[in-house]
């Protein structure tokens, strides 16, 4: 199992508490939520990339040690991976607009 951490105590509440919406629309909120499962769920990273609706990818430039992966057609979960691949911690990092 993948070990999840947070970088900001707004998106931890944000898959934590059922009421906190982070002035998110409900449809994110539940996006965000749906890909903290999977997140949660997987085994190791190339469980991740092997999820084609997540459209798990290696940002480049000064992002290239981080991930993002798609919550709807104009916003994404930014997350770094942390630690040896035998034992990896996913760091929730934001919710981007990429528009």
């Amino acid at each position: 199992m993948i070990d999840v951490e947070f970088a900001d105590g707004k998106l931890e509440r944000l898959e934590a508490e059922a009421e906190f919406a982070a002035g998110l629309s409900q449809a994110l909120v539940k996006a965000f939520r749906r890909r903290m499962q999977q997140i949660r769920a997987a085994v190791d990273e190339r469980d991740l990339y092997a999820l084609k609706s997540l459209r798990f990818e290696k940002l480049s430039g000064a992002r290239r040690h981080q991930h993002s992966m798609r919550l709807n057609d104009q916003y994404r979960l930014v997350v770094e991976l942390v630690g040896q691949s035998s034992r990896r911690t996913v760091r929730i990092v934001g919710i981007e607009d990429y528009h």
